[in-house]
């Protein structure tokens, strides 16, 4: 039995699908919306219709863009230095630590439980990356979980093999954490102690 007008059901139906909104959160969400000046509501809507339309993946670190490249890789004074990360929710706390160099976005972790290989992820375009691009060193920057570990093994091990200087993370982030639930101060303190791996 339905207790909402249908239009009001419909939408409760797609906020739940969102990360973290379960049933009573769209509902709150909803009176927000309903309760809210028009203005402020169409303005909401034409910014997720721009975000969907307007923006995509950098096509050299996978960072999110408006443009074919992003604004960190188009900057000439990074240093040389590239931090592999996961996920752009990742690349976003690092960079708020004040670290100046470059990224590349893995988009996730080898797991083959669900299936998900070296070639589903962006591996073969950092490879590439690093044939081109010359860089004083990599950062493996994936969380310290199992699927992280296994990913930063693999990735070291293709970077030992073409001569690439890396470390990974140092142990600021406790294990079993994900990088977008620490603090700023234990992140900065974790890139600042990384371990050189070759």
């Amino acid at each position: 039995m339905a207790y909402y007008p249908e239009n009001v059901e419909k939408l409760i139906e797609k906020l739940i699908k969102f990360p973290g909104i379960g049933p009573r959160s769209a509902e709150r969400i909803i009176y927000y919306i309903l309760n809210e000046k028009e203005d402020i509501i169409l303005s909401l809507a034409e910014n997720l219709i721009s975000v969907k339309k307007d923006i995509h993946l950098c096509k050299k670190c996978f960072n999110l863009s408006e443009s074919e490249v992003c604004n960190i890789c188009r900057d000439e004074k990074r240093e040389k230095i590239l931090c592999v990360v996961e996920k752009v929710n990742d690349l976003i706390l690092i960079e708020k630590t004040g670290f100046k160099g470059l990224y590349h976005v893995l988009g996730g972790t080898i797991s083959p439980l669900e299936k998900i290989s070296p070639d589903k992820l962006t591996i073969p375009q950092l490879i590439e990356r690093l044939k081109k691009e010359p860089v004083q060193e990599v950062i493996i920057a994936t969380n310290p979980t199992p699927e992280g570990e296994e990913t930063a093994t693999y990735i070291s091990g293709i970077l030992k093999g073409m001569g690439i200087k890396h470390s990974r993370l140092g142990y600021g982030l406790p294990v079993g954490a994900e990088i977008e639930y620490v603090g700023i101060q234990t992140l900065k303190r974790a890139i600042e102690n990384r371990k050189t791996l070759f």
